[in-house]
């Protein structure tokens, strides 16, 4: 059985990490570099890192950032927010990224998916999906959950996945930030519709949380909200985890997630 991921989300806006509740009424929390290489230092196994403005305001990925980022980390990196074209993603991974996070503009332009993987492999791709409840079921938003895309959800999962999509980033708008707990009837609809991996976003608050998701087939599971405010921390949450028996990687303690050579240096 593969070991579950533990993922630290950072939403960046303006060059500031971001939190709020259900897409709203958003704080800032600080350097968004200091915050990534923290938690990979806690054991995180990997980062996505969230510029949820730069589509609003049609801008580019902060790839200067990114490259920052890289100079210490040593960890899986996904990056999204504002990617339109291919030179956006080549950007991007030259600066460092490992994996390219895409939403907003996939819903518009879904041959962007095959470009993608056409060129770097679907592995690379990671189709970000921010869904919520209504009356028949779960529909897909873009544009930072402003936009009601068109779409149910299985039918976008499973339409992303035949384009090339490598994994899958599902967040509850009903759930975000409120640390209440994962959707785990949305999660289950997503898997069912792709044999991509689903990472559950949006709602946890607790070890219990992340196993609740373990035990329904989920394999990876994104934190943001219980991080940034210390509630919980990825050492503590991993110790937690492998006690209940669960398949989790270990929390290297000499090294963990950062190059050699001390704190951030950027």
């Amino acid at each position: 059985m593969l070991r579950a991921r533990i993922i630290a989300c950072l939403d960046v806006r303006w060059g500031q990490t971001v939190k709020g509740v259900k897409f709203e009424q958003l704080r800032e929390l600080g350097d968004p570099i200091e915050r990534a290489l923290a938690y990979a230092r806690e054991g995180a196994d990997e980062i996505v890192w969230l510029d949820v403005q730069a589509t609003l305001d049609n801008a580019k990925p902060r790839a200067d950032l990114i490259a920052r980022l890289r100079q210490k980390l040593n960890i899986p990196l996904t990056v999204g927010g504002g990617i339109t074209n291919l030179g956006d993603v080549e950007s991007l991974l030259e600066a460092g990224a490992d994996k390219v996070s895409i939403n907003s503009r996939v819903l518009q332009e879904p041959a962007l998916i095959e470009d993608i993987a056409r060129r770097w492999g679907s592995q690379c791709v990671v189709v970000a999906v921010d869904a919520k409840r209504v009356t028949k079921g779960y529909r897909v938003f873009s544009h930072g959950g402003h936009v009601d895309a068109g779409w149910w959800l299985a039918d976008w999962v499973a339409a992303a996945e035949e384009r090339g999509a490598g994994e899958f980033l599902l967040t509850s708008m009903d759930c975000d930030g409120r640390q209440e707990g994962f959707d785990l009837p949305m999660l289950d609809v997503a898997r069912s519709a792709t044999r991509r991996p689903v990472i559950a976003s949006g709602g946890a608050g607790s070890a219990e949380h992340i196993a609740a998701a373990l035990d329904r087939g989920h394999r990876a599971c994104l934190l943001a909200s219980v991080l940034h405010e210390g509630r919980l921390s990825i050492r503590e949450l991993k110790a937690d985890l492998a006690e209940r028996g669960y398949r989790i990687r270990a929390v290297d303690r000499e090294w963990p997630g950062v190059v050699p050579g001390g704190g951030s240096g950027l």
